[in-house]
């Protein structure tokens, strides 16, 4: 099994005419194009930012974001707990 060949992006151009038109396919690819640009900047930017500081890096903030997110719930449980023992 291997990866597309001619044949198989032909099929796929084909449709692509017959769904969106000769008009409006430029106006397609040419949004294609501007988001593949901006989510390969975005990455390179992240990837910069984790190396510079590993403490930024993606990993660490959704670690960290955990941890407020579980400290949070702790402080609510404890919270609830005070009222529960105040009603009785």
């Amino acid at each position: 099994m291997g990866g597309i060949g001619a044949p198989e992006l032909i099929i796929v151009l084909v449709i692509l005419l017959l769904v969106f038109g000769g008009a409006k396919l430029p106006k397609l690819a040419r949004s294609l194009g501007e988001a593949r640009r901006e989510f390969e900047k975005t990455s390179d930017e992240e990837e910069r930012a984790a190396l510079a500081d590993p403490a930024l890096s993606p990993e660490r903030q959704r670690e960290d974001d955990l941890r407020r997110r579980e400290d949070d719930l702790r402080r609510r449980e404890d919270d609830l707990r005070r009222l529960d023992d105040e009603k009785r």
